[in-house]
């Protein structure tokens, strides 16, 4: 939390020089924000971690958006007789135990899992940073009523709410489990937002603007917001792992996607018992997981450090 927050602050930079008006120079803020952000891309080109991490992401992504693209077969035309056929030339992932191309059913169900992953994470960037943006812009008791709120959210134990909104909602889809993960993960960006705000309000370009009428609005949506959103960012990217391990974690206990939905959650809920027979029924599905998971921690922590100033 301190990195992210040294982050956000590391965007602010060093106080804008005023003219002798007591105006902002033209462009000065911008001129800065725009020198951070072309400095990271840069070194995040350079990165070889983050390169990889981007390739395989990237290609996951097709597979979601574009599955006709790695394989031209169905993964709901299933036959029994061909039940936990190993991995072969005709079926190089071998099938599942209904007779599926197990190819097919992987690469299918990366849809669910990066789906959820993004919407939810679309959800508490919306939710959280602007919860976090009037907590810290306006302070006082609006700070006051959505903190306590936050604290609220936060007493919940994340995966056992889960269980109990999705159990009590009965409708198991990807939108619903995408507002279970908004509804319970949103304080977290929040307070993120709130720090990073809290230390970009009070910098001289904004008491500048402040100065000569700016509104409200105009303050927290084109002055601060700009400097303040790096840290959100870079928990977004790392968050958006940590949903798609929520999505498979939900499906495996019984409350997430059911069946004839297709997962890498499902794949492995389906599949554990076979592991000392057929162990390659839930390395495929877990190696794709796991593969996901570890490449947009990667990303964001590569983010993090391009964004801080400091670690540079």
């Amino acid at each position: 939390m301190s990195d992210l927050t040294s982050a956000g602050a590391a965007v602010g930079g060093e106080p804008a020089n005023l003219t002798p008006t007591g105006a902002p120079p033209s462009g000065s803020g911008k001129e800065k924000s725009a020198s951070l952000w072309a400095d990271a891309r840069r070194q995040l080109v350079r990165d070889p971690v983050f390169v990889v991490a981007s390739i395989y992401i990237l290609i996951v992504g097709s597979m979601a958006l574009f599955p006709w693209l790695w394989t031209s077969k169905d993964p709901a035309a299933c036959d029994v007789k061909f039940t936990r056929i190993a991995p072969n030339a005709e079926y190089i992932f071998g099938t599942n135990i209904l007779g599926c191309d197990y190819y097919a059913f992987n690469i299918y169900g990366a849809y669910p899992s990066l789906a959820i992953a993004v919407l939810a994470t679309a959800g508490i960037v919306v939710v959280g940073g602007l919860a976090g943006l009037l907590a810290g812009y306006f302070g006082g008791w609006v700070d006051a009523i959505i903190s306590r709120i936050m604290d609220i959210f936060f007493s919940l134990p994340f995966l056992l709410g889960a269980i109990v909104f999705l159990v009590v909602m009965k409708n198991q889809t990807i939108w619903t489990l995408s507002f279970v993960l908004v509804v319970l993960a949103w304080p977290t960006i929040a307070r993120i937002m709130r720090s990073s705000v809290i230390s970009s309000k009070n910098l001289d370009y904004v008491h500048a603007a402040k100065a000569v009428g700016a509104s409200n609005g105009r303050l927290m949506f084109r002055h601060i917001l700009p400097n303040a959103i790096a840290p959100m960012l870079v928990y977004a990217t790392i968050t958006l792992g940590s949903f798609v391990s929520a999505e498979a974690t939900l499906t495996f206990l019984g409350v997430g996607l059911q069946p004839p939905d297709q997962s890498w959650g499902i794949a492995i809920s389906q599949h554990q018992v076979y592991f000392l027979e057929d162990p390659w029924l839930l390395l495929f599905p877990c190696g794709l997981l796991v593969g996901t998971v570890l490449s947009f921690i990667l990303m964001g922590d590569a983010l993090r450090d391009a964004l801080d100033p400091k670690l540079r």
